[in-house]
């Protein structure tokens, strides 16, 4: 029998998009942090989102263990039938604290969380304006919310305007909701948040802003952009997740009583999904506990000193400006897909680890290592990253 997926994937193969699973065994240093990568070879790993090394924290570690052994593993049901445990109220409530909001909802991965507020919130009336660079969770959730659809370009207020001065005008009962991230999770730059609120509250719309690139890192105890602007009452929906800077996995929703309560209601992924198990929870509340404390805000200012120190570090990219500290991520951009690859192997063999991000995560013409730095790494693996691709960047990319 002809197999029918053959001559696609040989086609993603050509155009050297082509990608693979790769099975890494993490090496931790002595507080329990993995820093490094084993995967043919021990490397520096440069690409993981555990911002503030709590993944494998022992803090974390405990919590869930505790938990497994009061809850089980797994929850048994949805939340709305049998599933919800006292772990997970417990994490809801300290999450809307930490946020300044009334109310939170927990949802089982980003994904899930971002199709849950568009499915609960807009339908085939209302209007979606999107950044373009907007995460692919919000784009999948605005196209099957029905809702229609505008996008203008990357922090561009002018097109913002007049999208938002169009479905005003066009859809004068339509409920328009505004998507942003507060952190562009391939670019590391930040949403004009002030300039979005003023223009959004001018045309009576509503904002989601997803933070699941600055909860962690940005603020005071890491409680993101809006807080670090004092603009978080003026955020309808908060958005965010447990699995970059918090160290687990899962994602929320937070805002005012009534959009939770909303939620409950109509988050299809939400409603129709097994709730998260409940160790994942206890040790989500353990991270937030920790963001909270002296500990924890020491731990997020040792990765704002990485992140200054890789900023002066990184040699101008191919394609792309010097690199400026305004997050934890770092896109090195050299263009074409296969160059990246090229790429990321040599460094591979240098002893770090950087994939290749290319079409369809990023646009044509724009693959790039998206480098990423954690609160964890050591002066000297940083400078040595700098070294690397400084030697990298003064040959050609393929022989």
């Amino acid at each position: 029998m002809t197999d029918p997926f053959t001559e696609e994937l040989d086609a993603l193969r050509a155009n050297s998009l082509h990608r693979r699973l790769r099975v890494m065994t993490n090496a931790a240093d002595d507080a329990g942090a993995a820093v490094d990568l084993v995967v043919a070879g021990r490397l520096v790993n440069f690409s993981s989102n555990d911002y503030l090394g709590l993944a494998n924290d022992p803090l974390l570690r405990d919590a869930a263990k505790a938990a497994i052994d009061r809850y089980g593993v797994g929850a048994g049901a949805s939340r709305l039938v049998c599933g919800t445990r006292p772990i997970h109220a417990q994490l809801e409530e300290r999450l809307a604290a930490f946020k300044r909001t009334e109310a939170a909802l927990t949802f089982s991965s980003g994904y899930a969380a971002a199709w849950g507020a568009l499915s609960a919130l807009v339908d085939k009336h209302d209007v979606l304006i999107l950044d373009k660079l907007a995460h692919a969770c919000l784009v999948d959730a605005a196209r099957a919310s029905r809702a229609l659809i505008r996008v203008f370009p990357h922090n561009a207020l002018g097109k913002l305007e007049d999208h938002l001065t169009w479905a005003r005008r066009e859809h004068p009962h339509a409920r328009i909701v505004v998507i942003t991230e507060a952190v562009f999770s391939m670019d590391g730059d930040r949403a004009p948040l002030a300039e979005i609120v003023q223009l959004k509250n001018h045309h009576g719309a509503l904002l989601l802003l997803d933070e699941a690139h600055a909860v962690g890192v940005l603020a005071t105890h890491g409680r993101g952009l809006a807080t670090e602007l004092g603009l978080g009452r003026e955020i309808d929906v908060h958005m965010g997740t447990l699995s970059k800077a918090l160290g687990v996995s899962g994602g929320y929703l937070a805002g005012r009583r009534s959009l939770v309560e909303l939620l409950i209601n109509r988050a299809r992924s939400f409603i129709f999904s097994t709730a998260p198990p409940p160790a994942l929870a206890a040790a989500a509340l353990a991270a937030v506990e920790f963001l909270e404390s002296d500990a924890g805000e020491r731990r997020r200012l040792a990765l704002w000193q990485n992140i200054r120190l890789l900023a002066s570090q990184l040699p101008p990219a191919p394609h792309g400006a010097k690199s400026i500290a305004s997050s934890a991520i770092f896109p090195w951009i050299v263009g074409g897909e296969a160059d990246a690859v090229e790429y990321s192997n040599r460094l591979a063999k240098a002893g770090f680890f950087a994939p290749a991000i290319r079409y369809p995560t990023v646009p044509r013409g724009s693959a790039r290592l998206r480098l990423t730095v954690t609160a964890r790494h050591q002066p000297e693996s940083i400078h040595a990253l700098g070294r690397a691709l400084a030697t990298l960047s003064r040959r050609e990319p393929r022989d």
